[in-house]
């Protein structure tokens, strides 16, 4: 039988801007949930039948499948097919509020978090923020570059990069061509290699059909990556394979090369090299997402948080750090846990079984990562895999790389449309997404 919800709404003058959001009525503990990613909707999920009042406050009102956003930038996805709204992956659980709001500050000795709308008390303070594209301080970099780290970004790129075909397609100024058509991509992890190989693909079979009146050679892609391979959290093997498919899609590979400066027109590495480009993307680090509240002293490199083996802040008693925000520092993971989806995904569910634990004083047993492998696709029909000891590539990773993201996906719409999508270009390799809804404007 379905759980009611309790409708009791409070009817405090305070609520609202200035005083406390508007929450309904409960006995229960309050768990505090700041941010929808994978990690907190695990946690959810996870609590959805127990005795708390959940509170769920994102900035948006939808939860977005990131590692397909780099789908959406080249045309191969709709931003729909890819996001979920909360309200709608809550309406089943009882004992689940939704709030849309940003965080301004946590006020840990009093247990609130202030909110641009207002502040909430808690019982338990679950920090699922996430990450921030890192620029390591490269201030022109960022001011003119394009981060991929969500759905907006994603659409940012693939309206600038369909803007500067056209205009590409227009102008007689061959340099100016040269600069339009030319793709810069920083950051050999498994988003630029995404995004190197569906560019390449774009290249090759969309440039033909759209613009007729240029070679496709006028499109070059260059993925830059600052150590001495790709894929550096996978195998020797995967890294290997990888730059072979890569440069097999013409995809110029610079390894061991750092970009240090972007003036909008023209990328320079440290070595001396110049790249003429009018499209640079991102993808080369992130870092901590975090409210003010959370000083120095909770932190470790690249502004993560440090808990511990319960998921804990250290230092803090009933404040819980989960996904890419969490480092659990220990002999086993002197770096943290790798901040991708697997991870988060077991962390909330863990955590959604320690803290009905702890509210009834029993023991939890410490948080163990257990690693599923990595996948990740370089174009169309070619992947690499990294399984425990089994390392293997080609059509049969990305068969399971596509089916490991399709059941992953948040709804069966959504699942239904990604299926549909990928079934029917994979024949055609036909992107039928090629349009510009609203001009892109550089707002940095």
């Amino acid at each position: 039988m379905k759980q009611l919800r309790n409708i009791n709404y409070c009817d405090d003058a305070s609520c609202g801007i200035g005083g406390s959001v508007c929450l309904p009525n409960s006995d229960y503990p309050r768990v505090l949930v700041i941010g929808g990613g994978f990690a907190g909707l695990a946690l959810i999920k996870g609590l959805r039948k127990h005795k708390v009042q959940v509170v769920l406050v994102d900035r948006n009102n939808f939860h977005q499948f990131q590692p397909l956003l780099y789908q959406v930038a080249t045309s191969g996805l709709e931003p729909d097919s890819i996001v979920f709204p909360f309200r709608k992956q809550i309406a089943e659980y009882g004992n689940v509020v939704y709030r849309m709001g940003s965080v301004l500050s946590i006020v840990p000795e009093e247990n609130k978090v202030i909110l641009d709308k207002g502040e909430i008390h808690y019982d338990y303070l679950v920090l699922a923020t996430g990450t921030s594209t890192n620029f390591f301080g490269l201030e022109n970099i960022e001011k003119r570059s394009l981060g991929l780290k969500d759905i907006r970004d994603a659409l940012n790129i693939r309206h600038k990069m369909l803007q500067n075909l056209e205009k590409a397609a227009i102008t007689c100024n061959m340099e100016e061509k040269d600069a339009l058509t030319n793709f810069v991509i920083v950051g050999g992890g498994p988003a630029g290699v995404e995004m190197a190989g569906a560019l390449a693909e774009f290249c090759h079979y969309i440039l033909p059909k759209d613009y007729p009146e240029y070679p496709t050679e006028i499109m070059k892609i260059y993925l830059i990556e600052a150590s001495g391979r790709l894929l550096s959290a996978m195998s020797e093997k995967a890294s290997a394979k990888t730059l072979r498919y890569l440069r097999g899609l013409n995809v110029s590979v610079l390894l061991n090369e750092v970009v240090v400066d972007y003036n909008g027109e023209v990328v320079k590495t440290k070595s001396g090299k110049v790249i003429n480009a009018r499209n640079l993307i991102w993808t080369a680090g992130v870092k901590g997402q975090l409210p003010e509240g959370i000083g120095s002293e909770f932190l470790v490199r690249g502004n993560r948080i440090r808990v511990d083996e319960n998921l804990k802040v250290v230092g803090l008693d009933n404040v819980f750090a989960l996904g890419d925000i969490a480092a659990m520092i220990t002999e086993r993971t002197p770096g943290g846990h790798p901040q991708v989806a697997q991870p988060a995904i077991q962390q909330g569910k863990y955590l959604a079984r320690a803290i009905p634990s702890i509210i009834n004083n029993r023991p939890n047993k410490p948080f163990v990562y257990k690693d599923k492998g990595s996948l990740a696709t370089v174009g169309k029909r070619k992947a690499v895999a990294d399984l425990g000891k089994l390392k293997f590539a080609g059509f049969g990773a990305w068969l399971l790389w596509s089916l490991v993201h399709i059941m992953s996906i948040s709804g069966f719409r959504n699942k239904l449309l990604v299926g549909i999508n990928w079934a029917l270009s994979y024949f055609s390799y036909e992107k039928s997404n090629r349009i510009i809804i609203r001009s892109y404007k550089d707002e940095k």
